[in-house]
């Protein structure tokens, strides 16, 4: 075994050489490596199983809520119907099987699930819920995705380099744009974004995800008016993360600047930018991990406010529509999605934690 402290050079097999900027001492064994796959495919095994009871404590409580909140899906809409008598909303509810006791229902549903049958909407169309998961995904997917990479790409930039210049006039009118970003309501910024730049202007579309003659368009007509119609609700949905996003990574980076391998590596000469992108960026990523994988359920969720602003049929607005219904297949059927990419993300969230911070993974290894 050999001991490497601080500010070491070690070579590996190849001839490159490394330059060890942390701030313990690390040991190196030729078996070291052995037990570290194993160890890990145990861990994850362990969250794996222990996601199990998770996930059925939220299906549980979620299945009480929606059950005793008031409102029935056979009652909603007929009160005032006077050819709906009580026998027939009796008959409705035995069809659903609302007669039958709460953990007799649960159970049921639970045993569906175990199959991965979701069950039918109580709608009007009685489609498969999947069916409508699945038809409304793609869009909500796309718009999440397209702003969490819009706010990565323009949040850590700035939080960097906020901290690099840490009380200049770039610091303090970042600091303002992110108070702004963080108070502007949602629907607000949409009303006026649409209001200039799609009615007074006429440069953008304010409503849906394509124009009415879209299968007439070409290939590429059809991406520029779908970049289009998704740049004011991507847009939307990123300026608060944004400023949320900015501000964790320059407290990230300040307090990784700060650390004595960071002065070390300044005392033995080691360039600033090197420094400052290589070393420091990587370990002040590491609340930007956390969240990363507790924004993975909005790409499903999606954002109920921008969807219903600018009309777009996702799955923020199945799910709001769902909840005003009473439709409890649909709604526990998007919680249970909502629910498993919540835990997998925490999952992700804790092995890109073991990728960032070597200390991490030697804790787990042992």
């Amino acid at each position: 075994m050999k001991q490497i402290q601080t500010g070491q050079l070690m070579c590996s097999k190849t001839g490159q050489v490394y330059l060890l900027l942390t701030g313990e001492s690390w040991a190196v064994h030729s078996s070291a490596m052995a037990f570290r796959i194993p160890a890990m495919q145990r861990y994850l095994f362990k969250r794996l199983a222990g996601m199990i009871p998770l996930l059925l404590g939220i299906t549980i409580i979620s299945f009480g809520i929606m059950h005793i909140a008031p409102g029935e899906p056979v009652v909603i809409g007929q009160e005032f119907n006077p050819k709906v008598s009580a026998d027939d909303i009796n008959r409705l509810r035995a069809y659903y099987g609302l007669d039958k006791p709460l953990y007799e229902q649960y159970w049921n549903w639970l045993q569906r699930l175990a199959v991965l049958d979701f069950g039918q909407s109580f709608a009007a169309d009685h489609r498969p819920v999947l069916d409508k998961v699945l038809e409304r995904l793609p869009i909500t997917i796309w718009i999440n995705v397209l702003a969490m990479a819009f706010i990565f790409a323009v949040a850590i930039p700035i939080g960097v380099l906020s901290a690099a210049r840490r009380d200049s006039w770039f610091d303090r009118g970042m600091t303002v744009f992110v108070f702004i970003g963080f108070a502007i309501p949602s629907f607000w910024l949409g009303l006026l974004l649409m209001m200039t730049f799609g009615v007074q202007l006429s440069w953008l579309p304010i409503s849906g995800i394509h124009d009415y003659d879209w299968k007439q368009m070409g290939f590429w007509q059809q991406q520029w008016d779908l970049a289009q119609h998704l740049l004011l609700p991507v847009f939307v949905s990123a300026i608060g993360g944004l400023a949320g996003m900015s501000r964790f990574m320059r407290s990230g980076m300040l307090e990784v600047i700060r650390a004595d391998y960071i002065t070390t590596a300044r005392a033995m000469g080691v360039p600033e930018g090197t420094i400052r992108y290589r070393h420091a960026l990587k370990n002040a990523l590491l609340p930007i991990i956390t969240l990363l994988g507790l924004s993975v359920p909005g790409l499903i969720g999606g954002s109920v406010i921008v969807e219903q602003l600018f009309s777009i049929p996702g799955m923020g607005l199945l799910f709001y529509g769902a909840v005003l219904a009473r439709d409890y297949p649909l709604v526990m059927g998007i919680t249970v999605i909502g629910a498993v990419l919540t835990l997998l993300g925490n999952l992700l969230a804790d092995v890109a934690y073991a990728w960032a911070d070597p200390r991490i993974r030697h804790g787990k290894d042992q």
